[in-house]
C-alpha cells in the first residue's frame, strides 16, 4: 500500500513563532505524522497574517508573544477575514482571561508548549474534526466552557487584588503617594476613623503591619494607581 500523502487527506499547517529552533523542531515533529504537512512558517504576527491569507492553511499554530503584531491581534485580524483556517494558540503561558478572549475571538484551540507531543497531535486532530481543544482535553460545549472559564477568570482577577474593594484600592494609592490619614480623609470626604478602619482591613487582607510595608507591597504587586 502506498503511504504517500495526498492533497485530499493532508492537513496543511502554518507555524507562527518567533523562535527559529522551536519552529524547526515543531516542523520535524509534525511532518513525522503522515497526515500533516507544514506549508509555511512565520516569525512574527504580521508574517502570520500575511502567510495565512496567502497560503490558506487548514491550521495555523499561533504563538501569543511575538514581535511587531502580537498573537492575539493577529488572531483578531484573521478571524475578521471569515476564512476556513482553524487557529490554535500554541503558547508558553496563558491566563484564564486570555483563554476566554482567544476563544471568543475565534481560536479553535489552546495548547501549552510544555504539553506532551501526543496532546498537541490530538488537539490538531480534534480541531480538524470540528471540535475545540483547550489545555489537555477536547471541549464539546464551547458556550458552557466559556461561561465557566470567564467566571474563573473574574475570580482570578479578584484574587490578584487580594479582595480589596474599590475604596480600599483608592486609599492604597494615597498611602503609596505618602498621604497622611487626615489628607486621605479630606480627599475622599471621610472621617479619620473611617480611614483607620479601611487601613485596618487593608493590612489584614494583604498581610502587612505598617504603612511602609503596605506601600512596598503595593508597588511590588502593582496594585496602586497614580494619585493626584
Amino acid at each position: 500500500m502506498d503511504n504517500k500523502k495526498t492533497t485530499t487527506d493532508t492537513v496543511r499547517i502554518l507555524i507562527a513563532d518567533d523562535h527559529t529552533i522551536f519552529r524547526d523542531g515543531l516542523r520535524r515533529l509534525l511532518e513525522s505524522e503522515p497526515e500533516f504537512e507544514v506549508v509555511g512558517e512565520a516569525s512574527d504576527g504580521a508574517e502570520a497574517v500575511a502567510h495565512a491569507r496567502r497560503l490558506k492553511p487548514d491550521v495555523l499554530l499561533l504563538d501569543l508573544a511575538m514581535p511587531r503584531v502580537p498573537g492575539m491581534e493577529a488572531l483578531r485580524e484573521l478571524t475578521t477575514d471569515h476564512g476556513t483556517t482553524k487557529i490554535i494558540i500554541l503558547t508558553a503561558a496563558i491566563e484564564k482571561a486570555q483563554i476566554v478572549e482567544a476563544l471568543q475571538i475565534g481560536a479553535r484551540g489552546i495548547i501549552l508548549k510544555e504539553s506532551a507531543t501526543q496532546l498537541l497531535l490530538k488537539g490538531i486532530r480534534s480541531v480538524m474534526a470540528g471540535g475545540y481543544w483547550v489545555g489537555r482535553e477536547s471541549v464539546n460545549d464551547i458556550v458552557e466552557y466559556l461561561k465557566s472559564t470567564a467566571a474563573g477568570a473574574q475570580a482570578d482577577a479578584q484574587a490578584k487584588n487580594f479582595g480589596l474593594t474599590k475604596r480600599e484600592m483608592e486609599i492604597l494609592g494615597t498611602i503609596v503617594a505618602g498621604f497622611t490619614n487626615k489628607e486621605i480623609a479630606k480627599k475622599f470626604t471621610l472621617s479619620e476613623d473611617t480611614v483607620k478602619h479601611h487601613l485596618t482591613n487593608i493590612f489584614d487582607k494583604v498581610g502587612v503591619s505598617s504603612r511602609l510595608e503596605l506601600a512596598l507591597f503595593a508597588i511590588n504587586h502593582r496594585l496602586a494607581e497614580p494619585v493626584s
